[in-house]
């Protein structure tokens, strides 16, 4: 009997099975043989299960045939069984049998086994999330060459999540997982080097991992990719390359590519100047909470740029970027209560906002902080000293959303 399921990126071995085949046999002969330690049998398993090729009633028929072996402790049918319960094939979904059935294959070795009771922790399915026990079911698979788990067990090295942060471990990690060929390592190890995070900033290794990755239609990769052609670092400046990745990103939902996107189409920089797209793309970052872009709705919807002008619309996107923390869309929301442009006038509001903008602002010199520190000494004017007093109160008590 196996220890271990080596898995599974390989196609199906030539003359495994005959063309037309009752599928239920297949399934049946798949199974027997595997369960005899048939290597082979094993790996066209395991690639038709994870895969998703083979119809829903052989996955039926496959649980059928894997319960009873799964039940007498065998490793490989613990760990189809653990695999169907996991996604709901072949049996109804159940999160906690498929952790113990998952768990016992993985303490017998199975490295594929212990990946999923990682990925399993990091989400809290039928088990506690915990990250301190991910980590340990990561590493084994991780140290075996599994790309998967060493592209996670890397972020979590990266974040300080349930391992102490170290982002030298996690450039390692990542760049086995890279070289192996994952996009996310790739991406990840990309935006490592853009951003300078833990390592040297090296412009030359992030556009070649974030190329890599951007090729395999990673989102993150194409957004830092679009980036990277935007400013010019790494690449030649180049708009309507910026514009070419970031819209293959933002299509995907990523946020900060939908937000440059946006950018773009306001400015006409690798497009034509269009305040329509613009808005489209800066409601879909914002929508998602990107800072930048909500400051951009609030923009629009003061200016009537791209979207008809709503003062109550603007002060709805300001104020979700100020909760944020954002100085410019809290210098903004001061003055839209202090003027009471779409909300009703306040100026315990507007000397409370204006303030949180004035601390934040990293250059006191700046015409947006001498602007915002003059605005609030207008409003304190017509303030009574209670006023004051609450909004000083106000301010004490504020924290970021």
């Amino acid at each position: 009997m196996l220890a271990t399921v080596t898995l599974l990126v390989c196609g199906l071995h030539a003359g495994a099975q005959q063309k037309k085949q009752d599928p239920s046999a297949r399934i049946e002969g798949l199974i027997n043989a595997a369960l005899q330690g048939d290597v082979v049998a094993l790996s066209n398993l395991g690639t038709i299960f994870l895969q998703g090729k083979i119809a829903a009633e052989e996955y039926v028929e496959a649980a059928r045939l894997l319960k009873t072996p799964a039940d007498l402790g065998d490793v490989v049918a613990q760990f189809f069984m653990g695999w169907m319960y996991l996604h709901g094939r072949g049996v109804d979904q159940n999160y906690a049998e498929a952790a113990k059935l998952l768990r016992k294959s993985a303490e017998r070795g199975n490295t594929i086994a212990q990946f999923y009771m990682g990925e399993m922790h990091i989400r809290g399915d039928g088990v506690p999330q915990s990250y301190t026990e991910a980590a340990k079911w990561l590493r084994k698979p991780a140290e075996q060459g599994n790309a998967l788990a060493q592209s996670y067990l890397g972020l979590m090295y990266l974040r300080g999540e349930g391992v102490a942060r170290n982002a030298v471990e996690a450039e390692k990690l990542f760049l086995l997982a890279a070289q192996r060929g994952n996009a996310t390592a790739q991406a990840n190890l990309g935006s490592m080097y853009f951003h300078g995070n833990g390592v040297p900033r090296n412009y030359a290794e992030a556009t070649k991992w974030s190329r890599k990755a951007a090729d395999q239609d990673d989102p993150v990769a194409q957004a830092n990719l679009g980036a990277m052609y935007m400013q010019g670092k790494g690449v030649p400046q180049d708009y309507a390359e910026a514009a070419k990745w970031s819209r293959k990103a933002a299509e995907q939902g990523d946020a900060i590519a939908q937000a440059n996107l946006g950018a773009m189409y306001m400015q006409g920089k690798g497009v034509p100047q269009d305040y329509a797209e613009a808005a489209k793309w800066s409601r879909k970052a914002a929508d998602q909470g990107h800072v930048i872009a909500q400051v951009s709705m609030g923009t629009m919807y003061i200016q009537g740029t791209g979207v008809p002008q709503n003062y109550a619309e603007a002060a709805k996107w300001f104020r979700k970027a100020a909760e944020q923390g954002d100085p410019s869309a809290q210098s903004m929301l001061g003055l839209i209560y202090s003027e009471g442009l779409g909300v009703e006038k306040n100026s315990v509001e507007a000397y409370m906002w204006l303030t949180l903008s004035i601390a934040a602002a990293t250059d006191k010199k700046s015409q947006f902080f001498q602007q915002a520190a003059e605005l609030r000494a207008s409003v304190a004017k017509g303030m009574s000293s209670q006023e004051t007093e609450e909004a000083q109160r106000r301010v004490k008590e504020w924290k970021t959303k």
